[in-house]
């Protein structure tokens, strides 16, 4: 059982990890590929992390019951590697209760989880321990989605957990468990709330939260809807009312103030599922990116001065190239074409698609899934949690997604499936000529299994430096998908330490002789409902070549890093690099 250090002493050693190449972590030995060749492979069962969703169907197609739940994978101990947090939705409806947002504790199978990762070292065999009971976690309402950042800056994440229900706060007290500051910090939303991100969006040391908020569905305005074959069947969002999503501004004093109306960002509504807050325009400032459900999407672009204007449609980022609104679930922001911006792509329901969308430059983006290759393989599907992840480390940044409609599949209801939502996950590779191919089969049968797939958590959880993933789905159980391939080929992986934390926003740029510049952003937020590994993971390909770490940080700041090394995590901290001016 590993030892869980107090807090005065992570801030402590938290402000010695300034590293060089001299304190890096030795290089780390690659495994050796999968048997059966798979590039993912499921060890969730034989690493011990045993969790079924309950979604509380009962047959009266409740809209809350087919959006599923999310997974966080954090650090909560500090000791170095991801540990993860599963959220469960549980009971839908209190007895009398005519909202059905229970503000009771959920408790037993319908409580969210928390396991600890006890890895013996990079590249080990997964062991998790599941930690609840100890961490005094007691979550409330019907569990959505988790976000993961260090609100108070003490160096430990806190997490921020979403409901059909009340919102909770849990700040991680350093010590192994969590207290429910949710009161105090002014932090709640009462509405139906999907998901959530940190960011230092003012620029001031301290980590706000944007919130998305879905529709407002209550248990009186219930209505029955029927599928294409005349049964019945879950209602689409525009059965309902949107809402206006949520900004609350951290104060630094433990509480924060909702600023949504002073904001902007209360003045319109939106059937909010995934957000992304990343540097659109590049001002060195964070925006947020909304994807919304069968409408306009969101772009809330930093006024830098405690405003946001919503530039979506004029951005190119709200609608299809067609003009078409979409069902926009999963999103994620990344510089896939390496050219030195963000790029963004969000999916989508059964019969359209996966929509990537391209970084002109000057606040302009284009839709080209098309011309990318993914239209036509996307289009099958209903996509919900979903990254940018560079899967065999050789430089670019592949797409993976986790697929489940939210309508009946015909052929399964003639099949006799009880239920019958479920789809395969698909992986595309980057070809680096701003092109995609399908690479699924490569992906392998942990990709091929067939659920009601909605979050997905990415990132290393066995330090190997590669990109591994954490998969929840409707009624069924939670996945660990290992990366079996990315581990062969040379990687750097660097914690961003601004103070005690993890610096949420910032830039990393890795410039080697004779190669394109790398460029990645540390954040935990993006997919559906989830939240993912803040550290930067550069794949190298069959290079050894040393190279030089540029950083943005949030403030705007920026700093070099030199003699990092290859195949090893290191920690940078701001202001002990070499300033950039």
């Amino acid at each position: 059982m590993k030892a869980v250090l107090g807090a005065a002493l992570i801030g402590l050693v938290a402000g010695l990890l300034a590293w060089d190449a001299r304190a890096s972590a030795p290089q780390t030995a690659r495994p050796a590929a999968s048997p059966s060749g798979d590039w993912f492979v499921d060890v969730a069962p034989s690493a011990g992390l045993r969790f079924v969703h309950r979604s509380g169907r009962a047959g009266e197609f409740y809209f809350p019951e087919i959006s599923g739940a999310g997974v966080g994978v954090v650090d909560y101990d500090n000791d170095g590697d991801l540990d993860v947090y599963v959220v469960q939705s549980g009971r839908l409806k209190a007895p009398g209760d005519a909202s059905g947002r229970s503000s009771e504790p959920r408790t037993g199978q319908d409580s969210d989880r928390l396991f600890r990762n006890d890895l013996a070292g990079p590249g080990q065999a997964l062991r998790f321990t599941d930690v609840t009971a100890k961490s005094g976690i007691a979550t409330r309402g019907y569990g959505q989605g988790v976000a993961a950042g260090d609100y108070d800056n003490d160096g430990f994440p806190d997490l921020y957990v979403t409901s059909f229900g009340p919102n909770q706060l849990l700040r991680n007290r350093g010590d192994g468990t969590f207290q429910d500051v949710t009161g105090v910090a002014r932090a709640d939303d009462p509405r139906w709330s999907t998901s959530a991100s940190f960011a230092d969006l003012d620029r001031d040391g301290w980590l706000d939260l944007f919130v998305a908020n879905y529709v407002d569905f209550v248990f009186p305005i219930h209505k029955q809807c029927t599928s294409r074959a005349g049964k019945k069947d879950y209602c689409g969002p525009t059965s309902y009312h949107p809402l206006p999503h949520r900004l609350l501004r951290n104060a630094g004093n433990g509480s924060f103030e909702d600023v949504s109306l002073r904001s902007g960002v209360a003045k319109s509504a939106g059937n909010g599922l995934g957000v992304v807050a990343a540097d659109f325009d590049g001002d060195a400032w964070p925006d947020v990116y909304v994807a919304n459900d069968q409408m306009e999407n969101f772009l809330w672009v930093n006024g830098r001065d405690g405003t946001f204007r919503e530039s979506a449609l004029t951005a190119g980022l709200a609608l299809s190239a067609a003009g078409a609104a979409q069902a926009g679930m999963g999103v994620d922001a990344g510089d896939f074409d390496n050219d030195g911006d963000e790029d963004a792509f969000l999916t989508h329901l059964t019969g359209q698609y996966t929509t990537l969308y391209v970084n002109e430059g000057g606040l302009q983006f284009s839709d080209k899934s098309l011309l990318a290759g993914l239209a036509g393989p996307s289009r099958p599907m209903t996509g919900f949690g979903a990254a940018f992840l560079d899967v065999d480390n050789d430089g670019w940044l592949d797409m993976l997604t986790v697929n489940g409609t939210v309508s009946a599949i015909e052929g399964l209801v003639s099949a006799g499936d009880p239920f019958p939502y479920h789809q395969p996950k698909q992986l595309f590779m980057n070809k680096g000529d701003g092109t995609f191919r399908e690479a699924s089969r490569e992906g392998g049968a942990a990709l091929a299994v067939s659920d009601v797939g909605r979050g997905a958590a990415f990132g290393d959880l066995d330090n190997d430096g590669d990109t591994d993933v954490v998969i929840t789905q409707i009624d069924g159980p939670a996945r660990v998908l290992l990366n079996q391939v990315g581990s062969r080929r040379h990687w750097l992986g660097v914690r961003l330490l601004t103070g005690k934390r993890d610096a949420l926003g910032a830039v990393a740029v890795l410039k080697r002789e004779g190669e394109r510049p790398l460029r990645r952003r540390a954040r935990a937020d993006g997919s559906y409902l989830s939240a993912n590994d803040p550290r930067v993971l550069f794949g190298l390909g069959s290079s050894v070549r040393p190279g030089v770490l540029e950083v943005q940080w949030p403030d705007g700041r920026r700093e070099r890093f030199r003699g990092l090394g290859v195949d090893r995590y290191v920690t940078v901290q701001q202001g002990q690099g070499e300033r950039i001016r």
